[in-house]
């Protein structure tokens, strides 16, 4: 479908990014000298390509050129440190890497040339060769796929966030070629109005919100972040009769006290990614009179497998509150005892798992907690791997652990997830200092991290304390932990 979309040219608007309209012409012209590039630079034809992607009309065209040229994908998260983007690079070992100028640190630029990769920038609609990275001499990676895939990051649904790969042909089937929403029927409730882009495309949202819309023809708002003056904006514009941001988003629309009125137009909003505080959502339906689906999936299940909608909702309302809705699309789910693996009564808390088509027949186990009501609603419990669950981010605590014990002046360290009212929970790490060194500063801490963990990882609140509080088997005491920085909240 790629190629058929690239096939079109019209000079009527099709992609708006910072205030100006692209027409398709442009956004094929584009594409086609990034292929052009991608030729020119030579080295092993099914050589994966680094994609260091932001949310901008460049980058759209890139990555349409790099589908239909049936490369294999292997993103990287822009917004973290030099030595960060740098240490992906040497694990992915692509044989090109593009990406905008802002990412080629002298970090990166090292970790390109160790590799013997070549370089594409990207910038306003237009590419060009990296000066002195034109040609790439770089040898195949081992176990390199034999069909070309989309390798994006999970966010910890099935364990530790770790590389997962979408193939092309998936996409054509369940991303492409859908016209139906992730209510698993035709959508024919919302105005056919531009789509609006603002999850970066290395994650399954901006694929789901990307690929459907672009790919049929559907003109594209893109913004390279989600901001709320930028999201209403996009409803007041075009007064769609559906909308929804990230649960985290949620509270921050109303925190900007965003008018009833701007809101007028939409019958529904959904949300999913992360959970939704039940106090937040009460609040948004009380002030805008609109109806909060809610929906659940995971990159692992490539996207939705549950969702409350529209006509649930008519049908069950307030009964249900709180529910992520029923399975759609072919989907299964079940509740799991997770010492014994058996499948539990409804009503009973376990482990959830789940069966999804796109990906198939095989239960995935998952680390979320879960109760299938005996309607088959699902209500989610939280995390059984501890995780901390910051917006649509979710972060294990030993990953800032670890990495603050490579620390010189850190002897113990324990990370937990304190609430906050826009995110549902923000990390917070409390330290224990070896004798005699001086305390570092918080920032230098913060500092210490970026250059190891991405930026959602970086506590927001620290405690320096003289023992962390143990348990009778010598681990950490969590719930104490938690204790401490209540406690130090309260003076």
């Amino acid at each position: 479908m790629a190629v058929a979309a690239l096939a079109r040219h019209s000079d009527e608007p099709m992609l708006e990014f910072e205030g100006r309209w692209y027409t398709w012409s442009e956004v094929v012209a584009l594409a086609n000298k990034v292929t052009t590039l991608l030729d020119a630079a030579g080295g092993q034809p099914n050589g994966p390509v680094v994609f260091i992607a932001r949310s901008q009309a460049a980058a759209i065209a890139t990555f349409l050129a790099l589908i239909r040229s049936g490369r294999t994908i292997r993103m990287v998260y822009p917004f973290q440190s030099g030595a960060g983007i740098a240490r992906d690079i040497a694990s992915l070992k692509p044989s090109i890497v593009i990406s905008a100028q802002r990412e080629f640190s002298d970090e990166v630029l090292a970790a390109i040339r160790n590799q013997g990769a070549a370089a594409i920038v990207i910038s306003e609609m237009d590419a060009q060769a990296l000066a002195g990275f034109e040609k790439s001499s770089a040898s195949l990676p081992e176990n390199l796929p034999t069909e070309p895939q989309i390798e994006i990051l999970t966010s910890g649904t099935t364990g530790k966030p770790k590389p997962f790969a979408v193939k092309h042909d998936m996409l054509g089937t369940h991303f492409a070629n859908s016209t139906k929403g992730v209510f698993g029927k035709e959508d024919t409730s919302v105005k056919p109005v531009p789509a609006l882009l603002y999850y970066p495309l290395g994650n399954i949202s901006g694929l789901f919100s990307l690929l459907p819309a672009l790919l049929g023809g559907q003109k594209l708002i893109v913004q390279d972040r989600f901001t709320v003056e930028g999201w209403r904006d996009y409803i007041v514009r075009y007064r769609p009769l559906a909308s929804g941001t990230p649960a985290a988003a949620v509270q921050m629309i109303l925190d900007a006290d965003v008018p009833k009125e701007d809101l007028a137009s939409l019958q529904f909003f959904s949300t999913g990614a992360a959970p939704l505080d039940p106090r937040v959502q009460r609040a948004f339906e009380e002030r805008y009179g609109i109806p909060v689906l809610l929906s659940y999936g995971a990159t692992e299940f490539g996207g939705p497998v549950c969702a409350m909608s529209p006509d649930l909702y008519a049908e069950y309302g307030a009964a249900k509150f709180g529910s992520v809705g029923r399975p759609f699309g072919g989907a299964q789910i079940r509740v799991i005892d997770g010492a014994t693996g058996a499948e539990l009564e409804p009503g009973q808390e376990g482990l959830l798992e789940v069966i999804s088509p796109k990906m198939g027949p095989e239960w995935i186990r998952t680390s979320d907690l879960g109760v299938i009501d005996k309607d088959g609603f699902l209500f989610l419990r939280g995390r059984s791997d501890g995780a901390i669950m910051r917006g649509g981010f979710k972060i294990l605590p030993e990953t800032i652990t670890e990495a603050l014990l490579g620390h010189p002046a850190i002897s113990a360290a324990a990370a937990v997830g304190l609430p906050d009212r826009r995110l549902g929970q923000v990390p917070a790490a409390a330290i224990q200092l070896k004798p005699g060194l001086a305390a570092p500063s918080f920032s230098d801490l913060e500092a210490f991290l970026r250059q190891r963990l991405l930026a959602t990882y970086i506590p927001v609140h620290w405690l320096i304390v003289d023992d962390l509080p143990k348990t009778v088997s010598l681990k950490v005491d969590r719930p104490a932990v938690l204790r401490m920085f209540e406690e130090a909240a309260q003076g």
